[in-house]
């Protein structure tokens, strides 16, 4: 893997390294190898498969959320998508319905992986059952209860009143102050072991050895989640690093650690990781796209537009790299092209949050 660098020239494949142009004003003739049909045509070809459908992109646009929240929902089977494509993934309306009411528990205090325990919890079915059930779910405080009929149930189908003493509610909850934090210590065979432990500022509530749990993946991708969730971007980058250096090099983790990097505006790092990640696999066409919209920032257009036509080439329909696309050619000056795109984007995503924008867009160039 590609370390990550402020060398411009580290980590990419030689041949583009050379290929790359000295930074000045793009040429015209680059976006000529757009491979797009006319706009008239779009009605046509556009498969009706994704049409009206959400991205990971856009579904947490929509909700207000970050897109690792989405993820990380997505890997818990909170939310199910209707159709893959490769790494590309896209939703219908019920799941956006299922997406309101995960935000609305997440927006009343609960973190992710305490939505994810307490709906365990709610239903027979586990955490997914539960979601799906969303409108039937009752927040008191962190607590959660569901309704079934005239009775309001609890974890383990534990009936409830409908009102919660103080005394019960602070039993039930963890104190918000306890922070997650990194712990060592020595196994049975001399090896040192990981694990995450709770710790408590205030020495409220400290867990024992006993309760330490090995850390893993699934924890560390979850902790990471939470983290950018919450805006702390910085320690979820380190928490993702941590994971790259436990497991060794993976494409989906190189992804999500160059989209922490965008946020934190370390273009070049980030531009490394997307590098990383499309070297580790060819068919990340998120990855593909995000690095073509990273080269544009940087200057690097005419990269970004090869970037952008070889994730088109390979996935014509998905929306979100002709809203890339259409980005990349307005900053060339090229506003006939780009608006095809605009007008492929809104054939495939008329009610996509970006969609109005669009088409202010389009009628901005007539």
């Amino acid at each position: 893997m590609p370390s990550v660098t402020d060398d411009p020239l580290a980590g990419q494949p030689r041949a583009v390294a050379a290929a790359r142009p000295p930074r000045q004003q793009p040429r015209r003739a680059a976006a000529q190898r757009c491979l797009l049909p006319a706009a008239e045509s779009w009605d046509a070809q556009a498969p009706d498969g994704v049409r009206r459908l959400y991205t990971p992109a856009m579904m947490a646009d929509v909700l207000s959320v970050s897109v690792a929240a989405v993820r990380h929902w997505v890997r818990g089977g909170l939310l199910v998508p209707l159709k893959r494509a490769g790494s590309i993934e896209w939703f219908d309306f019920p799941q956006l319905v299922i997406g309101r009411q995960l935000v609305r528990l997440h927006s009343g205090g609960l973190s992710l992986r305490a939505i994810d325990a307490r709906l365990q919890g709610l239903s027979p079915g586990g955490a997914a059952e539960a979601a799906r059930m969303g409108e039937r779910i009752v927040a008191d405080g962190l607590r959660l209860s569901i309704r079934r009929g005239s009775e309001l149930l609890g974890a383990g189908g534990q009936r409830q009143f409908a009102f919660y003493t103080a005394e019960l509610a602070a039993a039930d909850e963890t104190p918000a102050d306890i922070l997650p934090v990194a712990h060592h210590r020595p196994s049975a065979d001399g090896m040192t072991t990981s694990v995450l432990i709770q710790f408590d500022p205030a020495d409220r509530n400290r867990l024992s050895d006993d309760s330490l749990e090995p850390v893993t993946s699934g924890s560390l991708l979850d902790l990471a989640a939470d983290l950018e969730a919450n805006g702390e971007y910085v320690e979820a980058a380190e928490a993702l690093r941590a994971l790259l250096q436990a497991e060794g090099p993976s494409a989906e983790v190189s992804f999500m650690l160059a989209e922490l990097l965008y946020r934190l505006n370390d273009l070049t790092a980030a531009r490394e990781r997307y590098y990383a990640a499309v070297e580790l696999d060819q068919n990340h066409l998120e990855a593909r796209s995000s690095l073509g919209c990273v080269l544009a920032e940087l200057g690097e257009h005419e990269l970004a537009v090869a970037a952008l036509e070889g994730v088109l080439r390979q996935q014509p329909d998905y929306a979100d790299a002709h809203w890339h696309m259409a980005g990349v050619l307005f900053d060339m000056e090229l506003p006939a092209d780009a608006s095809r795109h605009l007008r492929a984007f809104l054939c495939l995503a008329p009610e996509s949050p970006w969609a109005d924008l669009a088409r202010q867009r389009l009628a901005d160039t007539r």
